[in-house]
């Protein structure tokens, strides 16, 4: 299954990502990172094997062989590491120079490597997270628009199953400090640590960035409290803040939405405003410390992240929220999805359980999946576990349904509008696979929206028309 999905905008990739190099520098940044990890599992297994010659008495027979202290190594003082005494070994700065390897160690692409991995300026990255028999993985997808393919460019392992995606382009990890901006994906799981991984990398072993990683005597306590430093269960859901680059806000299993800064790679502040599980938290387009989350203890809330003790909420009924979104176009609204398969738009001027603008009955099923076009005014899109995709014209606060689908991705978990091409729709869910569907090819869609895309674009159904009296474009369908 395919469990989310995240556009990358076209530009924003390296053209020759660069191949993964676990050189001294890497494998000290690593070592120090997983060095308490270990040193805990050592205490552990130590504390396992005394128990269990506590609790079995040694047959004398085999009491001359000293098995109980066969691990034992008066030597050996130095804590575990990752990578053991690797640096103790005999050590040959090139493959060519030692006698026992013949393979090639050169980390930099060959020019035929060069090719095979170049993306181009105008090829979007599309990046998916992927669980198949029990391994899960992101898949870093190539889509050339013009040609219509889609292909995987390389993959990730990841630890866990994987729940959300976001981008940023915040340097941080091996690349921390350096000019320019960078090409992440943040990725949250069951696990409560968030993942960050350059995507301008092939071959990575390891992540630029981990978040909420906890040290050696937290995770021995697994305290079930939530708290201000890390999250304890599975995080539900990211967004990055766009404005204030070096933020990420993130929601968890734990009741908690937690800020952490990017730079410090700390959580800079815990919000504990809800009673249950966190699906979803977005910052607001526009005012950039509004933070809109929603949680399974039915309510929707909105407040200024630099004054959390003011919070504004709205209840969602008897059904638990799916996906929230503001709306691009009136940011003062925002949607919300349902399990009951209802859309709500909530005017967030008014609060403490006011009733939504309009009430929207999507699907039968869930809605577990809710997109709104920032290019096209009044589109949104819904999909359900009823595998079904649906386009919606909610002009005037009037919705209507121009078009349903079943793309035969299964139950749909994760729909995208493209950032570049308005009419271009990512979507994938239970069956493990992406389709792009192109909207424009709908001849219902084209009549709806016609003359409300804010930004022209070129296809085979779409002329462009230049006004010689306007410096402007009018697309005519």
């Amino acid at each position: 299954m395919i469990s989310a999905i995240y556009w990358v905008r076209k530009g924003v990739a390296a053209e020759i990502p660069e191949k993964y190099d676990l050189d001294d520098k890497e494998y000290d940044r690593i070592n120090q990172l997983e060095a308490i990890t270990l040193e805990e599992t050592e205490e552990v297994s130590e504390k396992n094997q005394n128990k269990m010659t506590d609790d079995n008495e040694i047959d004398p027979e085999l009491a001359i062989y000293n098995l109980d202290q066969y691990d034992d190594d008066e030597d050996d003082k130095q804590p575990m590491s990752l990578f053991g005494n690797m640096k103790g070994l005999a050590y040959y700065t090139s493959n060519e120079d030692d006698p026992y390897i013949t393979l090639n160690d050169e980390v930099k692409l060959n020019d035929d490597e060069k090719e095979d991995v170049r993306i181009l300026q105008t090829d979007n990255i599309l990046v998916a997270a992927k669980t198949e028999d029990e391994v899960s993985q992101l898949e870093i997808y190539v889509y050339e628009e013009a040609e219509d393919n889609l292909y995987v460019h390389h993959d990730i392992m990841l630890p866990s199953f994987p729940l959300c995606l976001e981008w940023l382009d915040f340097r941080l990890g091996r690349k921390a400090g350096t000019e320019g901006s960078g090409n992440y994906i943040a990725v949250g799981t069951f696990d409560p640590e968030i993942e960050i991984w350059d995507l301008d990398t092939i071959d990575s072993m390891y992540p630029d960035a981990i978040l909420g990683k906890q040290e050696g005597n937290q995770k021995k306590k697994k305290s079930k409290k939530p708290n201000a430093d890390f999250h304890i269960d599975s995080v539900m859901s990211l967004s990055w803040n766009k404005n204030h680059r070096n933020l990420l806000a993130s929601s968890s299993a734990d009741t908690t939405v937690k800020l952490w800064d990017l730079q410090s790679l700390k959580c800079a502040h815990s919000f504990n405003h809800h009673k249950d599980k966190v699906q979803q938290v977005e910052w607001h387009p526009i005012d950039s410390t509004i933070l809109l989350t929603a949680s399974f203890d039915k309510s929707v809330a909105a407040f200024d992240s630099r004054a959390p003790t003011s919070v504004a909420f709205w209840n969602t009924g008897n059904a638990d929220p799916e996906c929230i979104k503001w709306d691009p176009f009136s940011p003062q609204y925002f949607y919300v999805s349902l399990e009951s398969g209802l859309v709500l738009y909530f005017d967030a001027r008014n609060f403490n359980q006011a009733s939504p603008v309009f009430t929207l009955h999507a699907h039968d099923s869930a809605v577990s999946s809710l997109d709104v076009s920032s290019s096209i005014q009044g589109c949104i899109v819904t999909g359900s576990t009823d595998k079904l995709v649906k386009v919606w014209d909610v002009k005037d606060m009037k919705p209507n349904m121009v078009t349903s689908r079943d793309l035969g991705v299964g139950k749909v978990f994760t729909t995208q509008f493209c950032p570049d091409s308005p009419f271009q729709l990512a979507v994938a869910g239970s069956e493990g696979k992406v389709f792009i569907w192109d909207l424009s090819s709908n001849a219902g869609i084209r009549n709806s929206f016609k003359g409300r895309c804010t930004v022209p674009f070129l296809s085979e159904s779409t002329i462009i028309e230049v006004s010689n009296d306007q410096n402007k474009f009018n697309l005519l369908y």
